[in-house]
C-alpha cells in the first residue's frame, strides 16, 4: 500500500510567499479600487537587457535551421556559458575555478533544495536565523527537521543573526554537518567582511562541516571589503559549495538560469565509510535527473557575461540599488530603524509594536503596500519587516510618499 511522505505534515502552514499572495488576493477582492504596490516578493520589474535579447533572438533563429538546430544540450551546461562564468565571476577575481566544477541549472532555489540528495540521512543542518524559508522547509521535507516547537525545529541548529551581533551568525554550539550561509543576506540585506567570513570557513574546516553558500545577490555589493564569492577566502574550496543565480542579477526570474560550483577538492566519507567526491556525486545526480537548461536561455545567459551585456546589467543593478537608497533614506528620515539596502536590494526594518504580520496587514490596509513580515523568516525575524528594491522607480517613490509623506 502506498504511504505518503509524513515529513510534509511537519511543515508549518503555507509557504511564506504563498501566504502573502493569499492575503493580498483577499484584500484586493474586497477593495478592487486599491492601487496595490508590491514590494514583497523579490521579483524584478526591469526587462532583459538588449544584449541578452539579441543573443536569444539569434539562438531562436538557429533553432529554426537544420544546420544549427540544437537538441539535448550537455548535462552540465554548454562550454560557452561555463567558460564565460569562470572568466567573469572567478578568474577576474583571482579565483581558480575550473569549468568542470560549474554546473548550469534552471535556478539556485532548485539546487539549494536538491543538493540534499548528497547528504546522508543523519546529517544535521545549521541555518542562520532569520533564514530564507527554502533552506529550512526542504530539510523538513527530507526528514531532517524533527518536531516543531516554540517556533523552531528540534533537529535544526539555528545561528542567530540580529542587530545585537551585527547580523553576523553565531557559530553553532552543537555538532552540525552542514551550514547554510547567504550573503548578501536574504532577508536582512547585510554582508560579511572577509575576516568575518574567514572565521566561518576556519570553523568549517576544523569541524569537517560542509558550507552551502548562497551568493545570489553578489552583483549588488557596493563596498570593497565584502567578498563576492566565498572562494575569495583561503580554504573555502576545501569546505564550500557556492550557488549563483541570474534571476536578480540579469533579470532571469522568468527565464530561469543559475549555476552551482562544486569544487573537486570536496571529499568526504560517505555513509558506508568510502571517501567520495561531492563534485562527482553532484555530476551523477545532475546527469541522472536533469536534462539541462535550453540552448536559447544559455545563449542569453552567455551574453550577460560578455562585456556589452555585463555593462548593461550593471546599469540595471545600479537602478535597483538607487531604489534601495530611496527606501532606506526615506524610512530612516521618519524614524524607522533600517538595515540593509547598501550591498543588497533588501531593506530590513524594525516594526513598530514588534508584530510583523500585524505590520503587514496595517501597511496593506492603510497604504496599499505589500512587504514581507519578518516572522516568515524564522524566530529571529519577528519584529522586522522586509521590503525589496525591485519595484519600478515610480512605484518606489509612490510607496515612500504613502508611508513617509512629503
Amino acid at each position: 500500500m502506498f504511504t505518503a511522505n509524513g515529513y510534509y505534515s511537519q511543515l508549518q502552514g503555507n509557504y511564506l510567499f504563498s501566504e502573502i499572495a493569499k492575503r493580498v488576493a483577499v484584500f484586493a477582492a474586497a477593495h478592487p479600487e486599491a492601487d496595490i504596490i508590491r514590494m514583497g516578493i523579490g521579483d524584478v520589474t526591469r526587462p532583459l537587457v538588449p544584449a541578452v535579447i539579441s543573443a536569444m533572438h539569434r539562438a531562436v533563429d538557429e533553432m529554426g535551421c537544420a544546420e544549427t538546430f540544437h537538441g539535448y544540450g550537455p548535462d552540465f551546461g554548454y562550454d560557452f556559458l561555463r567558460s564565460a562564468i569562470v572568466n567573469r565571476d572567478y578568474r577576474s577575481r583571482g579565483i581558480d575555478i575550473s569549468m568542470d566544477e560549474v554546473f548550469v541549472s534552471d535556478g539556485a532555489k532548485c539546487d539549494v533544495g536538491n543538493i540534499q540528495e548528497l547528504f546522508s540521512a543523519d546529517c544535521r543542518v545549521a541555518v542562520m536565523d532569520p533564514v530564507y524559508p527554502v533552506y529550512v522547509d526542504t530539510n523538513v521535507m527530507s526528514g531532517r527537521g524533527g518536531r516543531f516547537a516554540n517556533g523552531a525545529y528540534e533537529k535544526i541548529v539555528y545561528m542567530p543573526a540580529s542587530a545585537d551581533n551585527g547580523f553576523v551568525p553565531e557559530l553553532p554550539k552543537d555538532r552540525v554537518d552542514v551550514m547554510y550561509l547567504c550573503f548578501p543576506n536574504n532577508p536582512t540585506g547585510m554582508t560579511l567582511s572577509r575576516a568575518q567570513l574567514k572565521t566561518l570557513v576556519d570553523y568549517a574546516i576544523k569541524n569537517r562541516v560542509l558550507i552551502l553558500y548562497d551568493s545570489a545577490y553578489e552583483a549588488y555589493i557596493q563596498e570593497p571589503d565584502a567578498p563576492h564569492s566565498i572562494y575569495e577566502v583561503e580554504g573555502a574550496k576545501e569546505c564550500a559549495i557556492e550557488f549563483r543565480s541570474m534571476s536578480k542579477t540579469a533579470g532571469f526570474t522568468g527565464t530561469r538560469c543559475a549555476y552551482t560550483v562544486v569544487p573537486k577538492t570536496l571529499r568526504y566519507a560517505d555513509s558506508f565509510g568510502n571517501e567520495v567526491s561531492l563534485n562527482a556525486m553532484w555530476g551523477r545526480r545532475v546527469a541522472t535527473k536533469f536534462n539541462g537548461v535550453s540552448y536559447i536561455t544559455q545563449r542569453g545567459a552567455e551574453a550577460a557575461y560578455l562585456d556589452e551585456g555585463y555593462r548593461e546589467i550593471l546599469g540595471v543593478v545600479a537602478d535597483y540599488m538607487e531604489n534601495a537608497r530611496i527606501i532606506r533614506e526615506s524610512l530612516s528620515r521618519v524614524g524607522y530603524t533600517v538595515y540593509g539596502g547598501v550591498n543588497a536590494p533588501y531593506i530590513w526594518l524594525k516594526t513598530p509594536g514588534g508584530d510583523s504580520w500585524a505590520f503587514f496587514d496595517e501597511l496593506l490596509a492603510t497604504h496599499h503596500i505589500v512587504g514581507t513580515p519578518g516572522a516568515g523568516f524564522g524566530r529571529a525575524g519577528e519584529g522586522y519587516f522586509r521590503m525589496t528594491a525591485f519595484a519600478t522607480r515610480e512605484n518606489t517613490l509612490r510607496a515612500m510618499q504613502r508611508v513617509c509623506g512629503g
